[in-house]
C-alpha cells in the first residue's frame, strides 16, 4: 500500500452523509496523502448547512455550484470538470471520488485510462457500474463507529459475521489462490489480497466483520494458513492454501 501517493479528494455533498467525513478522511490517508480536498454542492441550500463545521475541522474546500436547471445535477458537472483540470495539471497520482452516484462511472474510467489510481467511496446503494470502474471501492457503512464499541476500546469495531461468507465469496478466494499458487498450492497472502481487489473492487474483509484479510480467510475451513520467517525483516510472511487443491 503506497501511502506517499498524492491524492485529489472530490466529494459530492448531495450523495454522502456529513456525519462520516472524519472516518472517511482517516480511511483515505491509508492510501495516500490527500493534497487536494474539495466538496461540491449548492451551499445556499439549508440542508447543506450541517457540513460547515465538518469542513473546517477537516480542511476541505467547499466549491459553490448553483443548480441552474431543474432536474439537472450541476454538482456532477463541476466535479467532472475539476477532475479533468487536476488530471492535466499532473499534481496528483490518484483520485478519491466520494459519491453514491453512477454519473461518475465514465469519469472513473477516464482517470484510470490516464494511469491514475481511482478509489471510490459511497454507500451500499451505489450502482455496480461505478463500483467496478474504480480500482477500489469502500462502503461508507463499514467506517461507521458503533457508539458502544467506541466507548469500550477493548472491543473491535466490527464483530466477525461468518454467516455472511457465502459460496460465491469462497469461490472467489479459491480461484484467486489457485491463480497464484506455487507447485505445492501455497500463495502469498499479500498477492491474494491484491488480486481479489482487482477482480472485485468493492471487496473488503470489513464487510464481513474482519479487520484484516488473514483472519477472515482463516475462519473458513476450506483454507489453511502458514506463517514463514522473513529473512529480510522482522515481519513474518503469511501464505494460504486451498485444502481442496
Amino acid at each position: 500500500m503506497q501511502t506517499d501517493k498524492k491524492l485529489a479528494v472530490l466529494i459530492d455533498a448531495d450523495n454522502v452523509p456529513s456525519g462520516q467525513v472524519k472516518e472517511m478522511m482517516e480511511e483515505i490517508t491509508k492510501y495516500g496523502n490527500p493534497t487536494i480536498k474539495r466538496i461540491y454542492g449548492d451551499w445556499t441550500k439549508p440542508q447543506l448547512s450541517k457540513w460547515k463545521n465538518v469542513l473546517l475541522e477537516n480542511a476541505i474546500n467547499p466549491i459553490q455550484q448553483y443548480g441552474y436547471t431543474t432536474g439537472k445535477n450541476a454538482t456532477d458537472s463541476a466535479m467532472i470538470i475539476d477532475a479533468m483540470d487536476i488530471l492535466y495539471s499532473s499534481k496528483v497520482d490518484g483520485f478519491c471520488i466520494v459519491s453514491s452516484d453512477s454519473d461518475f462511472t465514465k469519469l472513473a474510467t477516464r482517470l484510470r485510462e490516464a494511469g491514475m489510481t481511482v478509489i471510490g467511496l459511497g454507500e451500499k446503494k451505489t450502482p455496480e457500474p461505478f463500483i467496478v470502474a474504480c480500482d477500489k471501492f469502500i462502503y461508507l457503512e463499514i467506517l461507521q463507529k458503533d457508539e458502544e464499541e467506541a466507548e469500550d476500546k477493548g472491543k473491535p469495531k466490527n464483530r466477525p459475521q461468518v454467516d455472511k461468507i457465502n459460496p460465491k465469496l469462497i469461490r472467489l478466494i479459491a480461484t484467486t489462490v489457485s491463480d497464484l499458487a506455487d507447485e505445492e498450492g501455497w500463495a502469498f497472502m499479500g498477492d491474494v489480497g491484491n488480486l481479489i481487489q482487482k477482480k472485485q473492487p468493492n471487496f473488503d474483509s470489513r464487510n464481513y466483520g474482519f479487520q484484516k484479510l488473514t483472519p477472515m480467510i482463516a475462519s473458513i475451513d476450506r483454507f489453511e494458513i502458514e506463517q514463514r520467517e522473513n529473512q529480510k525483516g522482522r515481519f513474518k510472511l503469511i501464505y494460504v492454501r486451498d485444502k481442496k487443491g
